[in-house]
């Protein structure tokens, strides 16, 4: 479903990300971790159009899309959420839904399905978005990304700012949204939980891929135990 071959980007001159090359089939979860500074929103941002690819294809069911403009790389399936949110504060959780259902009206049926995902959203329709726990605005970013029906659902670091309960809590949301075939693409700093999440997972440090391979063989790798998981 997506490829990405030798992506390089930065910010203006600056490269972050050399020639970092991951794919992602259809129906799978695959994770990007690495630590803080790593360039995982980097990369993020540069297949879903906000920077520049400056090298390299990201190519998404076949099709070319480096440099499409942002809405086009949305309209065509993809939706990102920034590990920001980006949430309307003073609108409600049913207005920030609808529009990320724009430029088309709002699915009842889609919108039920998030109601189904996340059932406090459904209690909480029409409170304000900025009054909400960090949780509950997660379950909204996430729900308001569904809202455009994609085929393909781009995180980047969903727990920011979560306790570990609710961090727990939002992977058993992707983990539903996995049972109903959605095609996962996240990057995280939680290695546990996005591994327990992932098909496979790329490690990213320093801008290039160091490690890639089945979940079950990146957490039982020496250098992904010490720097990620706290083995000694």
């Amino acid at each position: 479903m997506l490829e990405v071959s030798g992506l390089s980007t930065g910010y203006d001159s600056h490269v972050v990300v050399l020639g970092v090359s991951v794919d992602v089939r259809e129906g799978e979860a695959v994770a990007i971790i690495g630590s803080n500074g790593a360039g995982k929103t980097t990369f993020l941002r540069a297949i879903c159009g906000l920077l520049p690819v400056s090298a390299g294809d990201v190519r998404y069911e076949g099709r070319s899309i480096a440099n499409l403009a942002v809405h086009k790389v949305a309209r065509a399936g993809i939706s990102f959420v920034p590990a920001e949110r980006h949430l309307f504060p003073e609108m409600s959780v049913a207005e920030n839904l609808a529009l990320g259902a724009f430029p088309n009206r709002p699915d009842p049926d889609q919108q039920s399905l998030v109601f189904d995902l996340f059932p406090r959203l459904a209690e909480r329709r029409r409170q304000a978005a900025g009054t909400m726990s960090g949780g509950e605005q997660q379950m909204l970013a996430v729900g308001r990304a569904l809202m455009s029906r994609p085929r393909l659902l781009i995180l980047d670091e969903p727990t920011t700012g979560l306790a570990p309960r609710l961090a727990s809590q939002a992977y058993e949301s992707l983990a539903a949204l996995r049972t109903l075939g959605m095609t996962i693409l996240v990057a995280e700093q939680q290695v546990p939980l996005v591994l327990g999440l992932a098909d496979r997972g790329y490690v990213l440090e320093n801008g290039a891929i160091q490690l890639e391979g089945p979940s079950a063989e990146l957490r039982d790798n020496p250098t992904v135990q010490r720097a990620y998981l706290g083995v000694v």
